[in-house]
């Protein structure tokens, strides 16, 4: 089989609307992650067992189930508990509870490594506890954290494929739905392979000048 360009041509608005689902369940699901991860690394660090455990059994059985399983069990489990969610908010949902728990260990070390100094000084300014992590924790732990959770969400795009599994029109289901109905499957999947290598490989770049910028405490 040829390489067509006018095939080509034809399907590439299509996959451009694909690519723009991929990169909103992205996005969406990033800013979850974040959230959901803070609230995680929060909750653990409660001196109360009875609630950082339950946590802690929670977030390493999320991370601990495939994505795809998280998924399936949004979509089309959670309608059967009268729960029906649109596929990109199941997916956005999944993605940013799967990877919450992971940007959470993140959260959770950029955290302890806050000298124990700022929590003494914030409680003799009579901090109130959010105070102290709002104005003087979070301030200094974020920036050192930054790399490694913009490395957690260039995973999370990579895996948004899986995404069609719940029927998101994102890229990867697009480009199937074209192939199958045209029997032509060279160029919407080697397209599909350069819009993640190109958006990929300028994330890459962005995540380098993160490090430079924020990956290193003076």
């Amino acid at each position: 089989m040829e390489w067509d360009w006018a095939f080509v041509m034809e399907i590439l608005p299509t996959l451009i609307e694909g690519a723009k689902i991929t990169i909103l369940a992205t996005f969406l699901g990033s800013i979850v992650a974040a959230l959901i991860g803070l609230l995680i690394a929060i909750v653990r660090r409660s001196k109360n067992r009875l609630i950082s455990m339950p946590m802690g059994f929670i977030a390493e059985f999320i991370r601990g189930t495939p994505l795809l399983v998280q998924l399936y069990f949004i979509f089309y489990v959670l309608p059967d508990f009268g729960i029906t969610l649109s596929p990109l908010v199941a997916g956005v949902i999944g993605l940013g509870l799967h990877y919450g728990t992971y940007t959470a260990e993140v959260y959770r070390a950029g955290i302890d490594n806050v000298a124990r100094g700022q929590w003494e000084a914030s409680k003799a300014c009579n901090l109130s506890p959010v105070q102290t992590f709002a104005h003087v924790i979070l301030p200094q732990a974020l920036p050192p954290m930054i790399p490694a959770l913009a490395n957690y969400f260039i995973a999370m795009f990579k895996e948004t494929p899986l995404l069609s599994a719940i029927t998101v029109l994102e890229l990867m289901n697009q480009a199937r739905s074209i192939a199958n109905f045209n029997y032509r499957y060279i160029e919407p999947i080697t397209l599909v392979g350069a819009f993640f290598l190109v958006i990929s490989l300028i994330s890459v770049a962005g995540l380098r000048w993160l490090e430079h910028r924020y990956g290193r405490i003076d």
